[in-house]
């Protein structure tokens, strides 16, 4: 029995939407380690959602020509936001402020709209191909924002499991896993 073509399209879109949020499940795992609130997860849901729906479109309306400019250093950009980002979780563990999660914590909401970049800089490229493809733009947005949103919650979900267990050192994975996270985006692992 063969596939219509337009079953293959949303299983395609859907898999590349799952694709780009396993990213932002893996950072909001790292946030979620220090523990956060009902408000703070609908924060980091809404702002990654946002960033992971509007990067494509905003590829799609600029064009071919940031593309190649952005394309290959896209990824490398991210990594290095991420590590940054990472590597400020972890002093501020070290100095003991304790508190929210490690892209939430005082001055929160600007590191947590740099990660939320730093995730998706590299979806830009996917607003490309999905112009190259009959894809409808509104349905692609809804889709992959969507599934970021629900991968970056259960993210924060599993993330403040391991954090109860870890305690006060929660901080310190956190700022950790979006090291890792930053690594592996440069490394193209995810």
């Amino acid at each position: 029995m063969a596939i219509s073509v337009y079953a293959a399209m949303v299983l395609a879109l859907l898999l590349v939407a799952f694709s780009l949020g396993l990213s932002n499940f893996a950072a909001a795992v790292g946030i979620g380690v220090a523990g956060t609130d009902a408000r703070t997860r609908l924060r980091v849901g809404i702002v990654f959602g946002l960033f992971e729906t509007g990067m494509p479109i905003l590829g799609l309306v600029l064009g071919r020509g940031l593309a190649s400019t952005l394309g290959s250093a896209a990824h490398w950009i991210g990594a290095v936001l991420l590590i940054a980002t990472g590597g400020y979780a972890l002093i501020q563990g070290l100095r003991g402020s304790g508190g929210e999660a490690p892209a939430l914590s005082e001055g929160g909401i600007g590191r947590l709209l740099v990660t939320g970049i730093a995730l998706s800089i590299d979806n830009l490229a996917v607003g490309f191909a999905l112009g190259t493809y009959h894809v409808n733009l509104a349905v692609a947005a809804l889709v992959i924002g969507a599934v970021s949103v629900a991968l970056s919650l259960t993210g924060l979900e599993l993330g403040a499991k391991i954090g109860a267990r870890t305690g006060q050192r929660g901080e310190l994975l956190g700022g950790l896993i979006l090291i890792a996270v930053g690594i592996a985006v440069a490394t193209r692992v995810i």
